[in-house]
């Protein structure tokens, strides 16, 4: 999926900082659409009847095909909570409540709720998290020694890149580097959008924080907290940091690039009605591809069969999908748990990660990892410069839609700085690596912001479409490193239907995007 932590062991999503760090973090009936995105609604306290000596936890309530907002925001605050939001368009309404029975209260009434379920199982307070390693920083003699060879009409950082290489997008901006009426939605931990290389392509326009569930538009609400995550930066840079000899190049240097801050203070957690928040912003804001490049907290899986993860799967459904029918292609990170996503059971020895975490074996026909796996978002796998899967991706035969450069640091190239990690944007002005699926993902969103700029009538299942088929195909490897940095047989590679459970249709290609 963003703000670092091992999807294993600690907290930042997609993303694996150097040096040794894990980086993270059926149809539905929908609502007739309405021209509001999400209303703040303000309403009474709870009658003393009812019970209110429970944590202030944060709820999501899926309407029925038949429920109204009016009848939901009476049902609350019958039932002990306050209505934060509602989402008429897609029949999610955000509440916060004391009462400890307050959910099941709610799920009783099935003419009016599909389901209901807590987006949390702590308190509606900051839980301190800590990155697990650190971003290595561009220094400046790594810098002088980059833009001493760079040839000419090359960003003096992009000797290093060798990302953009392997996906061709080095041609391609020799023809087309995207176009401003193309916009990639950063769903992340904020976007610095004062760096230099990202100032000339941000869209404050389409950029908000979206934490709490409801989106605030005021100036630099967007931009990572002042303690925050580097994250969401190094990703917008990686799109579309602009063509202006400075710094680097991003995959869609031509694109405009928008921030939506979904990371809640002081921590590295991302909440269910922040995310859904994030996509209703994304698709009445007119942005065309989003990224996103995290999970969807407390969960590293949501499971069907338990009441409050279903209503967080159908609410993030809805989501989505409102979003695809407003034009907006959801581009997400496969995770960085090695994990197999398609057919084995899965140990989650991480979850709730806003609490003690039990660790439970899940089955991943049932439980699925979201965004990435909701209906027409495409997941992302990584590689690295030698074409590997590399060492920490998730994977999954029919699961994982196409593969990116997301690095390894096991995969040295040979560049000015010999780095294996993806080079990109930090708060601040400066550079930085990291690598993670968080970095494969924008890859895979700028060559999607390049192809939408070419075919500006596509929709995101063609866009989806296209992006598959221009893919170059990468069979199964006989050998992977592992997480020692040792190759061994590449044993967990299966192929069918002209896929691979490493790399999907194949590695994106941002020259055929643009032809």
């Amino acid at each position: 999926m963003a703000q670092p932590v091992s999807r294993t062991s600690g907290k930042h999503r997609r993303a694996l900082t150097a040096p040794l760090g894990l980086a993270l973090t059926a149809s539905l009936a929908f609502l007739p659409a309405v021209a509001a995105s999400a209303a703040p609604l303000d309403g009474p306290t709870a009658t003393k009847a009812v019970a209110t000596d429970g944590p202030k936890l944060s709820y999501v309530a899926n309407l029925t095909a038949y429920g109204t907002v009016k009848e939901a925001r009476q049902a609350v605050e019958r039932a002990g909570g306050t209505v934060v939001t509602a989402y008429e368009q897609i029949g999610v309404v955000v509440a916060h409540s004391q009462n400890p029975e307050f959910a099941k209260t709610l799920r009783a009434q099935r003419g009016l709720f599909v389901s209901v379920g807590a987006t949390r199982t702590a308190p509606l307070t900051p839980v301190q998290t800590t990155e697990e390693g650190t971003t290595q920083k561009l220094s400046a003699t790594e810098a002088a020694r980059s833009a001493a060879v760079a040839e000419a009409g090359e960003e003096p950082l992009e000797p290093n890149q060798w990302d953009l290489r392997a996906i061709k997008a080095d041609q391609a901006h020799k023809i087309n580097d995207g176009s401003q009426d193309v916009t990639v939605g950063v769903i992340d931990t904020g976007v610095d959008d004062t760096h230099p290389d990202l100032a000339p392509n941000f869209s404050r326009e389409q950029s908000a924080n979206c934490v709490g569930g409801v989106a605030d538009t005021s100036e630099g609400a967007w931009r990572p907290y002042a303690d925050g995550s580097d994250h969401g930066t190094h990703v917008a840079g990686t799109i579309a940091a602009a063509r202006n000899g400075q710094g680097i190049a991003g995959v869609a240097p031509g694109v405009k690039v928008a921030g939506i801050k979904v990371s809640e203070p002081g921590t590295s957690l991302f909440f269910t009605e922040a995310v859904v928040c994030g996509f209703m912003f994304a698709a009445d804001k007119g942005i065309e591809v989003t990224n996103n490049s995290y999970y969807v907290d407390p969960w590293l899986y949501n499971c069907k069969n338990d009441d409050d993860q279903k209503a967080l799967v159908e609410a993030l459904t809805r989501a989505v999908k409102y979003a695809e029918r407003k034009g907006v292609l959801s581009v997400a990170s496969a995770g960085n748990s090695n994990h197999d996503l398609a057919s084995h059971a899965i140990l989650d020895d991480s979850s709730p990660d806003d609490t003690t975490p039990v660790p439970r074996t899940i089955d991943p026909h049932e439980c699925l990892d979201v965004p990435t796996q909701l209906p027409g978002v495409v997941t992302v796998s990584a590689t690295g410069v030698q074409g590997f899967k590399s060492y920490y991706s998730s994977y999954g035969l029919g699961v994982v839609d196409v593969a990116a450069p997301g690095g390894d640091k096991f995969q040295v190239p040979g560049t000015p700085d010999a780095n294996g990690r993806v080079l990109s944007t930090l708060p601040g002005g400066g550079y930085g690596y990291k690598q993670g699926t968080s970095m494969a993902g924008p890859h895979v969103a700028g060559v999607a912001a390049l192809l939408k700029s070419a075919h500006p009538t596509a929709t995101p299942s063609q866009i989806q479409a296209m992006l598959k088929a221009q893919a170059t195909k990468a069979p199964c490897p006989a050998q992977v490193y592992n997480a020692q940095g040792v190759l061994i047989d590449a044993t967990t590679c299966q192929s069918k239907w002209g896929q691979t459970g490493y790399y999907g249709y194949g590695v994106v290609d941002a020259l055929k995007a643009v032809k």
